[in-house]
């Protein structure tokens, strides 16, 4: 499944990963600045968010993509229900 995004769906997901980037890199400074271990997970849920949602967003990018692309046939003799467990496993990928 190709993936295509435009304008602003790109400018979030990007976002958001950039967001996880720095979250990440703080997460590595203050494990090695020592700092408290509540501190610390509190910043890695955060990345683990902001991860979660760049996916849930190219996803669901994907999935209009796939429910558009149905009504003009479908993609490389791909069947309905390979599709549907294509679009499971991403959703579980995250979970």
């Amino acid at each position: 499944m190709d993936l295509d995004l435009a304008g602003a769906e790109l400018k979030s997901v990007l976002n958001r990963l950039r967001r996880a980037q720095g979250q990440i890199a703080g997460v590595i400074r203050m494990i090695e600045e020592g700092r408290d271990c509540e501190e610390v997970v509190t910043q890695l849920a955060a990345a683990s968010r902001a991860l979660d949602r760049a996916g849930f967003a190219i996803i669901a990018t994907g999935l209009q993509q796939c429910l558009t692309g149905a009504e003009d046939g479908l993609r490389s003799g791909e069947d309905r229900e390979e599709m549907r467990s294509r679009l499971e496993k991403l959703f579980l990928s995250l979970a």
